[in-house]
């Protein structure tokens, strides 16, 4: 196994600290300009939201996907897959600008890929056949990768361990907001002028986002910590990542947790809207109860980490997903309870996805601060891949309760047996923090 064992209690984040193999603190190296940059509520903020974006994307034009196939004279499942295009481009998006960040800095790769959001926004506003327009949401995704990427490899630039998972769940909580109000936007803007309106409300926040990233955003990657180098050196750094079997298995975890948590955001409008007989406003009422689930879970998280090794966090909730996502495949197999009873089993299982994803992301890239970009983008790429290839499949299922909740178990349980063969999660404690230092 390559890559440094690591402590995933706290590390300080003192200046001129980077943290070593058993979790020890050593001047210099990857974290030397910490102490320069202790992002405020702003600036955590403005985090969020270049997270979020892909997020944004997808949730304001949720809604809208049963029009835009009646619009398009096409089917469900090629709705869908317009869905999948932008996560299958945030995925090969996100291995390109992790590199380019490592080697330019944080700041021009986002402000390039964000610009490139808003082309692609007004291009997809005016997209005339399904084709097209999935085409141009694979390169909608591709460019707001770039917003992702950044965001969490400033994080990474900076803290490690128990600080970096609750800042990372600070940036969950502001992600889990969007399904709050971004659908009920979406179904509005929708409502009023139609699905094209709402890539162009895409490009406005686009604009906005991009002047705040340019006012505000500081450099976190100074020049004298840069890779230099081209395709070689990217190669090697993603080979490096791709060695450690520990490394991979923490990457993989978010992802699968997406994968339950698309599931259902791509399959609920027809389990929802069209087996239930949900209008578009009680549909996005829903939505916005699991978001609120999705933020709750972001804030325990946050105020769990210091307590709770990040590790065990990320034991328990992966057993109790599993364990709840089997009651919901009941619920929708034989109906029983009804949706008052399948409502009450999704919003639990989809509250456990941040306790999952902000933690194995965290200890992922703990490993591997001095390539916090290239392993951002392949935790991201991870999660986007996979969460790109489960999108269509409640649809080629099916496309009702059934085939939803059968998605959402299987990568529940697959996430489990990463987590059990991948990661020393359930290794005795002895055997485990001599991987990964005092975790549990």
């Amino acid at each position: 196994m390559s890559g440094p064992a690591f402590d995933d209690t706290s590390a300080p984040a003192g200046a001129g600290t980077v943290a070593r193999p058993g979790g020890s603190v050593q001047p210099g190296g990857a974290a030397s300009e910490v102490g320069r940059y202790r992002p405020d509520a702003r600036h955590i903020l403005l985090l969020g939201f270049m997270a979020a974006l892909p997020a944004f994307s997808t949730d304001m034009y949720l809604p809208s996907l049963p029009d835009v196939a009646r619009d398009l004279h096409t089917s469900a499942t090629a709705a869908q897959l317009t869905m999948t295009a932008m996560m299958i481009g945030g995925a090969v998006g996100q291995l390109v600008i992790g590199p380019v960040s490592d080697r330019f800095g944080r700041r021009r790769p986002v402000l390039v890929g964000v610009a490139l959001h808003v082309v692609m926004s007004v291009l997809c506003a005016v997209a005339p056949w399904i084709g097209l327009l999935v085409g141009l949401r694979a390169g909608q995704g591709f460019f707001n990768a770039s917003a992702t990427v950044v965001a969490t490899a400033v994080i990474r630039d900076r803290f490690v361990g128990a600080d970096a998972a609750k800042l990372m769940s600070r940036l969950m909580l502001v992600i889990g907001v969007s399904p709050l109000f971004a659908p009920s936007i979406g179904g509005l803007i929708a409502g009023v002028w139609g699905w094209r309106a709402v890539f162009w409300a895409l490009a406005l926040f686009g604009i906005a986002l991009w002047v705040v990233v340019l006012r505000t955003l500081p450099e976190t990657l100074p020049e004298q910590r840069r890779r230099v180098g081209g395709l070689r050196v990217a190669g090697a750094g993603y080979l490096a990542l791709l060695r450690d079997r520990h490394f991979v298995g923490l990457a993989l975890l978010p992802g699968l947790s997406f994968a339950v948590l698309m599931s259902y955001v791509v399959g609920s409008p027809f389990v929802l809207r069209d087996g239930y007989g949900l209008s578009e406003n009680q549909f996005a009422l829903i939505f916005a109860v699991n978001g609120i689930g999705l933020v709750a879970s972001a804030q325990v998280n946050a105020a769990l980490v210091h307590r709770i090794a990040p590790l065990r966090i990320v034991r328990t909730a992966q057993v109790l997903m599993v364990g709840l996502s089997a009651v919901l495949v009941v619920l929708g197999v034989t109906g029983a309870g009804g949706l008052p009873a399948l409502l009450v089993a999704l919003f639990c299982t989809v509250s456990m996805v941040n306790l999952i994803g902000a933690n194995a992301n965290a200890l992922a890239l703990t490993r591997h601060g001095e390539v916090a970009g290239t392993a951002a983008a392949v935790s991201g790429f991870l999660q986007a891949l996979i969460g790109g290839a489960v999108t269509p499949l409640s649809g080629l299922l099916g496309g009702d309760a059934r085939a939803m909740t059968g998605v959402m178990v299987t990568a529940a349980v697959l996430g489990l047996v990463v987590l059990a063969t991948a990661t020393p999660a359930f290794r005795r404690t002895r055997e485990r923090d001599a991987v990964l230092g005092p975790v549990a």
